[in-house]
């Protein structure tokens, strides 16, 4: 205090600032603008940190909705695949069982058959599983397939 200031204690919180004497101590790091009481510190990092899991939870359920998409794809192909070859073998193009070969095609493919029926006109009705599951459960498909028209 040498210059013939008195020594004075700054108090941010009571809000006693004095201009001349803040501009004299602000570089002590005793008062900034908008500390308050500091009640606040921190609500930065928890705000930041309750974002990035928002952002987390977000992503995971996008990757669980993407992966029964993939899955259900596969399982219609193989549903596709499996009436197309139970089709041909009743037509008599290809030998075998239609039942049989569907089941064998959708097994090269991943998936079971629950259920395979033939129907009228040549046509045959497969229902098809997937092996693999997800969270969400199993993957399904089905197909009909028949002669041209």
């Amino acid at each position: 205090m040498g210059q013939g200031h008195p020594s004075v204690v700054l108090k941010c919180a009571a809000g006693l600032r004095h201009p001349t004497l803040w501009r004299r101590h602000r570089t002590a790091g005793r008062c900034r603008p908008g500390t308050g009481d500091g009640r606040e510190r921190g609500s930065g990092t928890v705000l930041a940190a309750g974002l990035a899991l928002v952002v987390m939870t977000a992503m995971a359920l996008m990757l669980l909705l993407a992966q029964s998409a993939v899955l259900a794809s596969r399982a219609a192909a193989a549903a596709d695949l499996a009436a197309l070859a139970a089709a041909d073998a009743l037509r008599g193009i290809t030998t075998g069982q239609p039942c049989s070969v569907a089941a064998d095609v959708a097994a090269r493919h991943g998936a079971t058959v629950p259920s395979c029926s033939e129907g009228a006109g040549q046509t045959v009705e497969v229902r098809t599983e997937l092996v693999d599951r997800s969270l969400l459960g199993a993957a399904t498909g089905h197909a009909r397939a028949g002669p041209p028209p």
